[in-house]
């Protein structure tokens, strides 16, 4: 972790470069020579985090390197200082918890036994005495190491390598609680082999060691470290600059799938307060980094903080942002010109969003509740993190954002909305919260890349969808019901995006139930039907996960899903025209209720008339006419007499009608024309969700088809 000595991180992150769409200056890079290939196709699956019980949310603490390096002022007095300070100033009360040591706190050999020996000019009481300084405040303690033969410093410190289970049994002897280990001198040995080696012998020695892998994402350890360690570096190392904070940002940003309780992206320590950025831009960096669900290990000499510095740090509202128990990773919602929108599920039902301004002059950077990822209540309520100002928002959310800035929100949404009676397309309604694996959650449309709306057409096995969700394993999504809906069906499958394969399992919960449930779905199959009864639910979730090989091109398809909500019309007999139809498509201006349906304004035509008889009821159309109504399976009947208008001039005009009990046809009056009388069809609509009325032209073009619908009697039981 010292950058000076380390390769280039361009050479360092070429094969990641290739494989993930990270977000770099401002825009998204494009996957190259594959399509969906997110994350890489080589990836091994996600492993379950590493069962030491430590980690559940980022650690948080301080490490000396970025304020002092190798020099001399690393030491004792500095690390018990440190120590004071933590208490003195609030950190220990804000979360903060380790006092690390780095690089450079032993002597340049072992004893004649093989142990590591401190400094004894920097440690003149050892490094135990030091712990148990630390301990005492209430604090943990830690230690640096690195998996090779020697340490990066180039005064060459003993490495672990080979050493292992006897500097572990050291390290524990002195009571350290933290295990930073780097990946100098390593021999050309297997990565994987090495740190799981550290990791077996901290567990040997019984005391809970937090182990942070530091071999700077050169070996894609988001692929196999969470079973190894608590947290794994991602990038080369950080540098107190707003080019190198904001570039390890981008290559960070893309890993989010990876990161869960117990198991971290590490994007490098703070360098919040050393001098080389501007506040803002310290406030940016600290904002972005509890956004990722970073580590937050302080790199500046607290013991001479500034007070703006400690105000950054002690920031309760962004800690608690990085410490939610959740445990995601925010994600990028959209990128563009160096405006940055970044949103972060939270255990509350809340996001938290960041709004950063990359550019060089203040821009006013804009999002909605739907685009980060919340949505169904009437109002949400906003909390800028730096400012404390609060207000509301019915959806959008904007804000000034200064030049290197960063606008931080908490968004909480007000009591959710149930969704209106009848049968609903699931991509037409807000849901309440969405968790996507890659890049956003796409309505109507496939998962794509990472950016908004970069999928195409949903199409499973060959078949296409004209309405569905298109998401990537493992997601979430959340819509609220308040016990108004009774079922749900979908057609569900990978889709045809992923070329290379892909594996996910859908499953459907009613609240805590699990109501259907897909088995392993993979890409060479069809889509399959789920059918599930929501009747009482409060919450409908949608929960896709990988099939057990790992989410690479886990693309999944929610297809042609829909909501059955609420009542149908009450008991009784009820005139169509009196009620709410749930749509309605007019071949001439609108459906008119009681009246012809004229020319194309509203409400222009006259009484229905069929053959010279009037009628008070019913509903004026125009070839080609649909019009549903919701019937909740609550009706049995539908009767109508129905014929063309007499304002098409007697005997002008040819249609067919036609009633639907949901995709059945249930009448039919053949071709009917303007010379022909007036004809009564009867539909038995027992059990049906919806009653569709349709007028077709008769097959001789749409000129004069004034289609009514009279007297029609809707009879519901």
């Amino acid at each position: 972790m010292h950058a000076e000595r380390h390769t280039p991180l361009s050479a360092r992150l070429a094969a990641v470069a290739t494989t993930l769409a990270l977000l770099t200056a401002g825009a998204a890079v494009a996957v190259t020579g594959q399509v969906a290939a997110a994350p890489p196709a080589d990836a091994a699956p996600p492993a379950a985090a590493v069962d030491n019980g430590l980690a559940r949310t980022p650690q948080m603490g301080f490490n000396n390197w970025n304020s002092t390096h190798c020099r001399a002022e690393f030491n004792e007095a500095m690390v018990k200082g440190i120590a004071d300070v933590f208490v003195s100033q609030g950190l220990k009360d804000a979360g903060y918890t380790y006092v690390n040591i780095d690089d450079c706190w032993a002597l340049p050999q072992r004893d004649t036994n093989g142990n590591l020996v401190p400094d004894p000019v920097r440690f003149p009481n050892g490094i135990k005495a030091v712990a148990d300084y630390v301990h005492s405040k209430g604090l943990k303690f830690g230690i640096y190491s690195s998996a090779g033969t020697k340490t990066c410093d180039v005064q060459g410190f003993p490495g672990g390598l080979g050493h292992e289970q006897q500097d572990a049994n050291l390290w524990a002897s002195w009571g350290v609680d933290y295990l930073k280990y780097d990946n100098c001198n390593n021999t050309g040995a297997d990565a994987k082999q090495r740190y799981t080696a550290m990791a077996n012998a901290l567990k040997a020695t019984g005391r809970p060691i937090l182990y942070s892998i530091c071999e700077w994402g050169e070996n894609q350890p988001w692929n196999w470290a969470a079973d190894v360690g608590n947290s794994w570096r991602t990038t080369g190392d950080i540098s107190d600059s707003w080019s190198s904070m904001i570039g390890i940002a981008h290559q960070n940003q893309g890993l989010a799938p990876y990161a869960k309780p117990g198991a971290w992206n590490d994007p490098d320590m703070l360098e919040v307060g050393n001098g080389g950025m501007t506040d803002t831009e310290y406030r940016t960096h600290f904002s972005l980094w509890a956004q990722m669900a970073a580590p937050l290990l302080i790199g500046s000499d607290l013991r001479s903080a500034a007070p703006a510095t400690l105000a950054i740090l002690k920031n309760t509202d962004v800690i608690a942002v990085d410490q939610d128990s959740l445990g995601k990773q925010g994600t990028v919602v959209s990128s563009s010109g160096g405006l940055v929108v970044m949103s972060k599920p939270l255990a509350d039902g809340s996001r938290s969003v960041t709004l950063t301004n990359e550019t060089t002059s203040a821009k006013t950077i804009s999002t909605t509740v739907e685009a980060i990822g919340i949505g169904g209540a009437s109002s949400y309520a906003l909390k800028d993190l730096w400012s404390k100002q609060t207000g509301t928002t019915t959806g959008t959310i904007s804000a000034s954002v200064p030049a290197h800035g960063t606008v931080m929100y908490r968004v909480t949404p007000g009591a959710p909305v149930p969704p209106p009676a009848g049968i609903q397309q699931v991509s037409d309604l807000p849901w309440t919260s969405a968790i996507n694996g890659w890049g956003p959650v796409e309505r109507d449309r496939s998962n794509g890349e990472q950016t908004a709306d970069d999928g195409r057409t949903l199409t499973v096995n060959g078949t296409t969808y004209a309405k569905g969700l298109g998401t990537h394993a493992a997601s979430d999504i959340t819509y609220h019901l308040g016990g108004s809906c009774r079922s749900f069906t979908v057609d569900v499958g990978v889709d045809d995006e992923s070329t290379a394969g892909g594996s996910v399992v859908f499953r459907v919960y009613r609240d805590a139930a699990l109501v259907a449930d897909s088995g392993v779905r993979t890409a060479s199959d069809p889509p399959r039907r789920l059918s599930a009864d929501l009747t009482g639910g409060t919450k409908l979730r949608l929960v896709v996960t990988d099939g057990g090989d790992g989410i690479n091109y886990d693309h999944a398809d929610w297809a042609d899903a829909k909501l059955v909500c609420g009542s149908g019309p009450a008991a009784g007999s009820h005139a169509l025209s009196d009620l709410t139809w749930a749509s309605s498509a007019n071949g001439w201006g609108p459906v008119e209720r009681d009246r012809s349906n004229g020319e194309k304004a509203a409400g222009d035509g006259r009484t229905l008339t069929l053959n010279g008889t009037t009628y008070a009821k019913g509903l004026g159309t125009h070839a080609a006419s649909d019009i549903t109504y919701y019937l909740g399976g609550s009706c049995t009947k539908l009767t109508a007499t129905v014929g063309i208008d007499d304002e098409s001039g007697g005997t002008n005009g040819s249609v067919v009608f036609q009633i639907y009990r949901d995709a059945t046809k249930v009448a039919d009056s053949g071709r009917h024309t303007g010379a022909d009388a007036a004809r009564t069809l009867t539909a038995d609509l027992t059990g049906g969700l919806e009653l569709r009325l349709v007028v077709t032209d008769s097959g001789d073009g749409v000129n004069y088809d004034h289609a009514d619908w009279a007297a029609p009697i809707l009879t519901c039981g």
